[in-house]
């Protein structure tokens, strides 16, 4: 039964699904401080609201820009993603390259592929003189 949960939980889908799904989680809260601490504000200025705030900042018209906030949550958003990379990408990359698969790689280092005419299938090796589907010649 572990054996079979492990297997779950390294399945590559699942894993880049996770890290997408955290990337978002932590992106959401940047754009939330964003939106809350700097544009709703703004906002409230310009129809003449005023409220009043703590910290770096300045006061437009009555309303506080706090800018010590949204800077907190860009430093908290790549502290968060640099423990994501070290604690789950690098570890479930060393996994994957030890079962002879690549993850999370550099999308440059892919070799350069051709297509096939007939099936139009563009992931075939440059050095191949057949196509892996419909085995056309390519050249």
């Amino acid at each position: 039964m572990l054996r079979g949960f492990r297997n779950f939980l390294m399945r590559g889908e699942l894993i880049v699904i996770a890290v997408g799904l955290v990337v978002a989680l932590a992106f959401n809260s940047l754009i939330q401080s964003f939106t809350f601490d700097i544009v709703s504000p703004l906002i409230n200025a310009l129809a003449g609201r005023s409220s009043s705030g703590l910290g770096i900042g300045w006061t437009l018209n009555g309303q506080f820009i706090n800018l010590g906030n949204f800077i907190s949550a860009i430093i908290y958003f790549v502290i968060f993603m640099t423990v994501i990379y070290f604690v789950l990408v690098v570890p479930y990359r060393s996994y994957m390259a030890r079962q002879g698969t690549t993850v999370f790689g550099d999308p440059q280092a892919t070799p350069p592929t051709k297509s096939c005419p007939e099936c139009l299938s563009s992931d075939l090796p440059l050095a191949a003189t057949r196509c892996r589907y419909c085995a056309c010649v390519v050249s």
